[in-house]
């Protein structure tokens, strides 16, 4: 839990769970998604752990924050983003951080050797290897590593390559 209340954009929160697991560690949340579906469970989540958050509806693609935040957070959303638009994105969550302030993310990378799944839906979005960390040159890196993921989505055991990154901006 923060010593202060810090301030969290979760990114494509989906149903919820990180954007209430946040809140309920002491985390002032405000979360976005596509879905009013997972929207709609993710506000029933946070009532059924009695706490607050501010869920909203946005498409990642369009969506660009107009307050500060102290953690910007996204775990398998950032995939969607196509190549042109990484950089302004990443620039604008990167803009829009306080000093001292945390990025924690993830995206799914294009391996060649690595068949492609069997629910894939488009391999034009997967990232290049070390792509993620080439937009965080200037911050100071807590974490960044490649991984390989075992998965058994749509029935059939394959696997995935994941860039995870925890980056501070330090100016």
């Amino acid at each position: 839990p923060p010593v202060r209340v810090l301030r969290v954009l979760d990114i494509g929160c989906g149903e919820g769970k990180d954007a209430v697991f946040f809140a309920r560690n002491g985390y002032a949340v405000t979360a976005f998604d596509l879905t009013s579906s997972g929207l709609d469970k993710a506000r029933r989540l946070a009532d059924a752990c009695g706490v607050h958050a501010t869920f909203f509806q946005a498409d990642l693609l369009d969506y660009r924050p107009d307050g500060e935040y102290d953690i910007v957070f996204s775990s398998g959303v950032l995939h969607y983003v196509p190549e042109p638009l990484r950089r302004e994105l990443l620039e604008s969550y990167q803009d829009h951080t306080a000093p001292g302030g945390l990025h924690a993310l993830n995206v799914f990378v294009r391996k060649p050797f690595l068949a492609p799944p069997p629910d894939e839906e488009s391999p034009a979005t997967l990232w290049r290897s070390g792509e993620l960390a080439g937009y965080y040159a200037d911050w100071r890196f807590h974490r960044f590593a490649e991984e390989m993921l075992d998965c058994v989505s749509g029935g059939i055991p394959h696997q995935h390559c994941m860039d995870k990154i925890i980056a501070e901006k330090v100016f």
